[in-house]
């Protein structure tokens, strides 16, 4: 990626989403540290200490990595990533996003997704989600958020090839999507 998201801070007054720090070690893994966060994930034992610990490294050098943070406790409730899209040169993606289980269910995820998405759309034309196909939980809530399915590929997104639904959320589907939940 081109540094354009490695260091933005933005907030809702709700939640606030900031880089990731090595001192986020531990508030991350409390975040990700229930079975029923990983159950539809292909890494299904990440809420394991000696799990976890590899993938939190594999954030924190990977870069453009953003803690979601409850604004009024200051707990790190999970988090999420910007990347660069491997088969569409120039495009962003947002991914790797997890929440706590408490968290699941409201607006957190919407929160989280509404501050990243109009930080991309600011200065691009879409923004691309690839979801692990059995994760249902993660396309349906993708889709709620306006995310259009493109096509499946065969993807290495930094962790090896692996099977990926892509979808796209352009300026116009975000826009419909919003207006659609205010009028629900």
């Amino acid at each position: 990626m081109d540094g354009f998201f490695s260091e933005i801070k933005v907030s809702d007054g709700v939640l606030e989403m900031r880089p990731l720090t090595i001192e986020d070690r531990e508030g991350l893994y409390q975040a990700a540290s229930d079975p029923a966060t990983w159950a539809q994930h292909p890494a299904k034992g990440r809420y394991q200490r000696e799990a976890f610990w590899p993938y939190f490294d594999f954030l924190l050098h990977a870069g453009d990595v953003l803690v979601a943070v409850e604004a009024e406790s200051g707990r790190i409730i999970g988090c999420s990533r910007f990347y660069a899209v491997p088969d569409q040169p120039g495009d962003v993606a947002i991914g790797f996003t997890f929440l706590d289980r408490a968290y699941w269910g409201g607006s957190w995820n919407r929160r989280m997704k509404a501050l990243m998405v109009g930080h991309v759309l600011e200065t691009r034309p879409r923004v691309w989600l690839h979801i692990a196909p059995d994760n249902l939980r993660s396309q349906i809530a993708s889709t709620r958020l306006g995310a259009v399915h493109q096509y499946d590929a065969e993807l290495d997104l930094g962790t090896g090839l692996a099977p990926y639904k892509c979808y796209t959320i352009t300026a116009d589907s975000w826009a419909a999507a919003m207006a659609e939940r205010a009028g629900a």
